[in-house]
């Protein structure tokens, strides 16, 4: 008999047994285990003959009995993502299971989840039906109101993981008890101006986080779809103008050099343990969200501040640096496409135009009815050592095969992300007529 009574055990174990061992048995763990209300009560092992069993019965519920299950019905619950997907498939299985099989959420296990793509993504994600996994730091889950301020009114609907990318052990772990079906790897050391001053501590991070969690999928979830975000300063020192999937890298930063480590541990992983495992080489991406370190959020912020009163001046590096910017919330949109691919691939994700931080700066200021040459200069302090002077991608792959392109146009960007930064110190852009330094003084 069952554990509680219900039902005895040879009935659902007899079906398992029979089941071709081709099948991903991930799935069908994951829809036996939602109609038992136990997921991760049981598994199923491999025995000397080669069939299949349950090492370990599941606890039926008694307001909800397991439904008679044929071999074809387990087959194609095996294949059905969602119950919503089990339903569509015309004639496939028994109509008693498809009357009876509850929704079965896709889990997903995102990595820099409290970052600015990492919250994006946890939003669409959510908004799909997903079951949201997130890594995060110890510390972070110790300092919630700041360091997972991003994720919002989100945060009770996210199960957070504590895990260190440093720490094998500590990602299988997590891996482990999630078991997801898609896995985006968002979290690096990405702010490349501390990357030249830390060299060590980016490549280790980098590297090792992203080998680690490919490591951690293949020998925990085998069927896990993976997703590595790659980085257009892999590109670098370019030697064709627009950069596409075929423009030979070459990093001009540690971190970049991380990005291009882990863009071939990437296709190594799907080459030589067939995951199904791709790379987004996304180009520069922006929101109210980025972290103030970052060029674009020091310009807006910086505005901000001056209308406040609480600046005159703002100090930047290289104002000729030309760079693709777009939104963020749209490129986690085609993180998620390449996810839902029959085969990985690597994707150029960008807006195809190109702008220089000068640009950006004058946009902003003229948002704010300012003109920027009266508090902007240019620090050679805040120079690269080894410049990147132009990124422009060509994204017609992820235009052609995954139906992606950019919405928000370059002015939109810097619009939305300088009345956030006013409208969070409590500053009015409405105000007519142009402000100038010396009224500020």
């Amino acid at each position: 008999m069952g554990q509680n009574g219900d039902r005895p055990v040879s009935a659902l174990d007899n079906v398992v047994r029979r089941i071709s061992v081709h099948l991903d048995f991930d799935y069908v763990v994951a829809v036996v285990g939602r109609l038992s209300f136990t997921i991760k009560s049981f598994t199923i092992t491999k025995t000397r003959d080669g069939t299949q069993r349950l090492r370990e019965m599941p606890r039926f519920g008694s307001e909800k009995a397991l439904p008679e299950l044929s071999v074809r019905d387990m087959i194609w619950c095996s294949r059905a993502y969602s119950y919503k997907a089990f339903r569509q498939v015309s004639f496939k299985g028994s109509k008693k299971l498809r009357d009876t099989l509850p929704s079965v959420s896709r889990r997903a296990l995102i990595t820099g989840i409290t970052g600015q793509d990492g919250s994006y993504l946890a939003e669409l994600l959510l908004a799909k039906g997903y079951e949201v996994h997130g890594i995060v730091r110890r510390v972070a889950l110790e300092d919630p109101e700041n360091r997972l301020a991003r994720l919002g009114s989100m945060r009770d609907r996210i199960k957070l993981h504590a895990a260190s990318l440093e720490s094998y052990a500590s990602i299988y772990q997590a891996v482990a008890s999630v078991v997801p079906h898609e896995c985006y790897h968002l979290a690096a050391q990405s702010f490349v101006s501390y990357s030249f001053d830390d060299e060590f501590s980016t490549l280790n991070a980098n590297i090792n986080g992203t080998h680690f969690l490919l490591a951690a999928v293949k020998n925990a979830a085998p069927h896990c779809r993976f997703y590595f975000a790659g980085s257009s300063e892999m590109f670098g020192k370019v030697e064709e103008v627009p950069q596409n999937e075929r423009t030979r890298f070459h990093p001009r930063s540690s971190y970049g050099i991380s990005k291009v480590c882990g863009f071939e541990l990437t296709r190594n992983y799907r080459e030589a343990y067939h995951l199904h495992a791709s790379s987004g080489i996304l180009f520069n991406h922006e929101s109210p969200r980025r972290g103030f370190e970052f060029v674009t959020r020091k310009i807006t912020s910086g505005v901000a501040r001056i209308l406040a009163g609480k600046a005159k001046t703002l100090k930047l590096g290289n104002l000729d640096a030309k760079r693709d910017w777009g939104h963020a919330r749209e490129y986690v949109q085609a993180m998620w496409l390449m996810m839902q691919q029959p085969e990985p691939d690597d994707f150029v994700i960008a807006t195809g135009e190109t702008h220089s931080v000068r640009e950006f700066v004058e946009a902003a200021f003229e948002i704010a009815q300012l003109d920027y040459r009266e508090f902007v200069t240019s620090d050679p302090d805040l120079f690269r050592p080894a410049e990147v002077n132009i990124l422009l991608g060509d994204s017609g792959k992820a235009n052609r095969q995954l139906g992606w392109k950019h919405k928000t146009n370059f002015l939109e960007l810097v619009s939305e992300m300088v009345e956030s930064d006013c409208q969070r110190l409590g500053v009015s852009l409405g105000t007519p007529g142009k402000v100038s330094s010396s009224a500020l003084a």
